[in-house]
Formats: C-alpha cells, structure tokens, sequence
C-alpha cells in the first residue's frame, strides 16, 4: 500500500523535506507513517485470516514430540497420526524434539507461525509442571499456547531392577528409609509426570529418592534396564514387556485404580501410602493466535482419529486411555492441573535440574 504522508497525514505547513529535516516534525510523521502501516496490516491480515480457515489445511501438518521417538509420547502420537492424516485429508508429520523434560519441543510450537501447520503432542511436564518449576522458561503455557483437546490420560508403574532388594512397596519404602539418598529414580526429565510421581512419594512417605533426570521416557528406561538407576515410575506402555519378560519388577501402579493389563498389581495407595496418585496425560497444543476455526478442525479430525476403533483399541492395550473433548474442556483441566502441581513443587522445593 502507498502512502502519501503530505495529503493523508496532515502534516505541518511547509514541504515535505524541510519537516523531514526537522527532529521534532520528523518523529511526528515517523509515528504517523508507522500507525498508519500498522492499521493497514492489520486490515490485510484481518481479510486474509477467514480465507486461511477456509482453505485449511492446505499441505502437511507437523505434530512436534518434545521427547525422543521410542517414548511414550512418540508411540502415542504414531498411533494417532495415520488417523488424524485421513481426517485432515493431508500428510500428518512427526518431529521429534527431545530435552528440558519437553520444554524445548513445547517452546519451539509456542513461537511458531499461528497458522495451524505447526501442533504440539504436549505431557503433563511441560505443559502443567514446568511453567512452575522452571520460571525462566521461553514460554508460558496459558499465554502463548492455544488448548486443542487433550489425547490420553496414562498411569505409571513403580518399576524396580532386579538387583533392588525389595519384593513390594513396603519394603522398598523400608530400603529407602534405611539407606537415604541411595536409592536413585530415572525419569524422561525434570518436570515430567514421572518426576513428579517420585517427588510426590518422597512428600508423603518422608523418603529421599534421588532424581536422574534424562532427555526422555526411552533413554530412563534403557538405565534401569542396564542397572544404571534403581527405579521408574514409567508408562505402562513402555515397561510392560520388560515386566512380562521378568527383566523389571512391578512393585505398584500409581493411579487411583488397577490397571486392566495388571491387575493383580496393586495401587500405591493400597501398598502402603494411602491417598497417593500421580498420573499423566498428553493433549494437543497449537500457537495461542492460530484462528478459532483451526482449531476446531484439529479439534474435530483428532477427536474423530481418537474414536477410531483401531485407535482405542491400540491405545487401551497400551494403558492409555483416549480422552478427547473440546478446547474448552481442556483449557479448564490444563488450569486445574497446574494448580495443583505448582503445590507440589514448591511444597517439594523442587528446582530444575
């Protein structure tokens, strides 16, 4: 658009040039020129953002996993994604992000272009937890990110290696009375739902489990495998088959009911901490200013790809339960949730590690 400065911005008497040389006048019409620059941008991106929803989405739609591939949170969304790619009608892409417990792969959809090409597959950690934990995150969840639906909740299990003395909950607790700070937890990093399981038990029972942060679900795993940490409190999904092939030892699961592949496995707070529970859960984020009518065509292909019976099965066989609903729904559950956490962590005095 071109502006002629002497016929629509009313500038003082006298030519153009003469204004421009004076610093007074010249910051007058500089401010001018930028106000009127910025309502005729605004207008444009106004007239511009309907036709975008309409048209969307017109090419691949990438789903960031602030984790490695092989978590939890990978598995999950890979089940998810051929599903939401028929319901979008365009190639569904999955990019993995991992470290700071998912905070840089959140940061990174939280400062991308709101055009709804670039979603989140976000967790409990750095959606709920690390705004809490960390202060000096790039990002504030309830700001700069805009609530699609959330995915799944899960459960974790309390998951020993071999060479830990203890054959259930009390006797681990026992251990770790005896031996405080010897005892050592992995988990996919700080802030993440597992963290917090482990902080929440230490809360409660007066324990001290050592935290080793690592950059996901999948690398803690491989460290309890190999003896390098003592304990998880991981996914179902991910410790299962090591449970069924005897190379971890279940102790307790630690949501407020049994789990359906377990169920011979107690709860935590039936092994000995009554009114313990720590479980997580993954939703979908976009940029805060993606339009309202994008996302509720995400809304809508992920609830559809989450009710595919192929899907819900996949996910229940895992301990993951589907549970889409609106964007409403979940920016009312992600406020509770950080609420409730950010005691947590600061009863805990728990700093990022």
């Amino acid at each position: 658009m071109r502006l002629n400065p002497a016929q629509h911005l009313r500038l003082p008497r006298g030519s153009l040039l003469r204004t421009l040389r004076n610093p007074t006048t010249r910051a007058a019409v500089l401010r001018r020129v930028s106000h009127a620059a910025c309502a005729s941008l605004l207008c444009a991106a106004a007239a511009v953002l309907p036709a975008q929803a309409q048209n969307y989405p017109a090419k691949a739609v990438r789903v960031v996993v602030p984790f490695p591939a092989g978590g939890p949170t990978d598995v999950v969304t890979r089940i998810i994604a051929p599903r939401l790619s028929e319901a979008l009608g365009q190639p569904v892409v999955i990019d993995n992000r991992g470290g700071a417990g998912g905070a840089i792969g959140t940061e990174l959809v939280a400062k991308s272009p709101p055009d709804g090409y670039t979603v989140l597959a976000g967790t409990i950690g750095g959606l709920a937890v690390s705004p809490t934990l960390n202060p000096k995150l790039g990002y504030d969840t309830l700001r700069d990110l805009a609530p699609i639906t959330q995915l799944v909740n899960v459960s974790y299990i309390v998951t020993l290696h071999p060479s830990v003395p203890a054959k259930s909950m009390r006797e681990l607790l026992a251990l770790a009375k005896a031996r405080p700070g010897k005892l050592n937890y992995g988990s996919a990093g700080a802030g993440t739902g597992p963290h917090l399981a482990g902080e929440l038990l230490n809360m409660m029972v007066g324990v001290k489990l050592v935290h080793v942060p690592y950059k996901g679900s999948a690398p803690a795993q491989t460290a309890l495998l190999a003896g390098e940490v003592d304990l998880n409190f991981e996914n179902t999904l991910l410790v299962l088959p090591h449970i069924q092939s005897g190379r971890l030892r279940p102790l307790a699961a630690t949501g407020t009911t049994r789990q359906k592949l377990l169920p011979d496995l107690p709860t935590v707070a039936e092994a000995g901490v009554p009114g313990f529970s720590a479980s997580g859960w993954y939703g979908m984020m976009a940029p805060v200013a993606v339009p309202k009518d994008i996302i509720g065509k995400l809304n809508a292909a992920v609830t559809r790809a989450l009710r595919s019976p192929d899907v819900a099965d996949r996910l229940n066989k895992l301990a993951a339960e589907p549970a889409p609903g609106t964007p409403e729904q979940f920016s009312a559950f992600l406020r509770s949730e950080i609420g409730k956490w950010a005691n947590v962590v600061k009863a805990a005095n728990m700093k990022a590690d």
